[in-house]
């Protein structure tokens, strides 16, 4: 049963939506290259944060994933022109499940630092494949050509996170939801009350290894040409984290509240110091940490507690 403040906040988000896919329309340049990049992590952090959020697992994988993405369009271009672009998108995402389900399979029932250096060593590992793979062809890297320009791109961006915020919502509306928020406050206890915790993780870690596959293979044909140092750099990997936690995971929309400010500070550093980016990245990790644990949604929800509080003494 949906409540009325749930409507109440859909047809917000819905004109809120409205407003954000009309950026193309009149927004400048550089602006929709912003909106790009805010909408693939928006996306990207969403998904995360959906197994991630209330597992408390955290995943370094999602370069990985992304990077299979990317080599999905190029080759899927390059070899197979005849196939339309939407099925490319579609055959990255079930790539991307699937890698997700074989990597679930062998380390989700690893935990905490263990399940972290997998995840991170992930990435490197597939991206050494694939170096090998290219040098033993004969090949460098691909060329991606395609007519798709920015404007494109970012509908598509927008779509994607619409549809994976959903997906979260209904989730966590469900007795799935219920069964992760279990496992994330005690997984001995939630085994003792039934749940297959093994199973469950392995399904939802598929959402974001599909998610972040599918963003990759949108986003290739901005990169023109793919290689696997672009395509698996571990930097993607850690931007997820730090803006999910930053925006926190408490909420599904807290996401979206960490990209935003990250997005727009990370570019104004990479203009104006290029060589501070992997700094920024870890003092920014140090802040949430020590200063922000439960993010900007911690924050919100800390001052609306205190609003209540006060309304009621008064």
């Amino acid at each position: 049963m949906i409540s009325s403040g749930e409507i109440r906040n859909f047809l917000i988000y819905g004109v809120l939506l409205a407003l954000v896919a009309t950026l193309p329309f009149w927004g400048q340049d550089y602006w929709l290259t912003i909106g790009v990049t805010i909408a693939s992590f928006a996306a990207m952090v969403t998904s995360w944060s959906i197994f991630s959020g209330p597992t408390h697992y955290i995943s370094l994988s999602t370069a990985a994933f992304f990077g299979v993405g990317t080599y999905t369009t190029a080759l899927g271009i390059e070899y197979f022109p005849e196939l339309p672009y939407w099925t490319l998108l579609v055959i990255a995402g079930g790539l991307g499940a699937v890698m997700a389900l074989l990597v679930g399979l062998t380390t989700l029932r690893l935990s905490g630092v263990y399940f972290v250096i997998f995840t991170l060593g992930l990435a490197e590992l597939v991206r050494q494949v694939v170096t090998w793979l290219q040098n033993w062809s004969g090949q460098k890297g691909l060329y991606v050509l395609t007519d798709l320009g920015d404007r494109e791109i970012y509908w598509q961006f927008i779509g994607l996170s619409v549809l994976v915020y959903i997906v979260g919502w209904l989730i966590q509306r469900s007795k799935v939801g219920l069964a992760l928020r279990v496992i994330g406050d005690d997984e001995d206890v939630a085994k003792h009350a039934g749940i297959h915790t093994s199973r469950l993780k392995v399904l939802l870690f598929m959402i974001p290894g599909a998610v972040a596959a599918i963003a990759g293979a949108i986003l290739a044909p901005r990169y023109i040409y793919i290689e696997p140092m672009l395509a698996f750099t571990p930097l993607l990997s850690f931007q997820v984290v730090i803006m999910a936690l930053l925006g926190g995971t408490g909420r599904l929309w807290g996401g979206l509240i960490g990209v935003i400010p990250f997005v727009l500070v990370w570019e104004a550093i990479a203009i104006s110091m290029p060589n501070q980016t992997t700094l920024l990245l870890g003092v920014a990790f140090l802040v949430i940490v020590y200063f922000i644990p439960k993010g900007f949604v911690g924050i919100l929800l800390g001052l609306r507690r205190r609003m209540m509080s006060g309304g009621r003494e008064g």
